[in-house]
């Protein structure tokens, strides 16, 4: 697959996804005898998981880092877990956090809603 069917797939642009092959965040891409890249059913995996994990909050370096220890084969398991595990607790974290946020909207917009069904009954 090439990288603009990549790009069009995954909604990354075309500059993100040599970005992330730059920095290590994919391995380096197969390309063909004129240097096309031709992104395979694994690399579009991986682009997949990078994708959700960034929108969820992970840091790029975390990433990396979790990706490197993949490519160190089974013995890193644990070391990969507990990247994991430790992404997980931050983000029901910060989910809790919006949370209490979305609450205190909707507190807001009921007063609001309230505010205004009282102002036009008393007309």
């Amino acid at each position: 697959m090439k990288i603009s069917e990549v790009s069009e797939q995954s909604g990354l642009s075309v500059d993100t996804l040599r970005y992330y092959e730059k920095i290590g965040l994919l391995p380096p891409i197969h390309r063909s005898e004129s240097g096309i890249r031709n992104y395979g059913e694994q690399d579009v995996r991986r682009i997949d998981f990078v994708k959700c994990m960034r929108s969820a909050g992970l840091p790029i370096e975390v990433l990396i880092d979790y990706f490197a220890l993949v490519e160190q084969g089974d013995a890193t398991i644990t070391a990969r877990k507990t990247i994991l595990q430790e992404q997980r607790a931050q983000l029901v974290a910060r989910m809790a956090e919006m949370q209490g946020t979305l609450d205190l909207l909707n507190q807001k917009i009921q007063g609001y809603e309230e505010g205004v069904l009282q102002a036009e009954q008393a007309l």
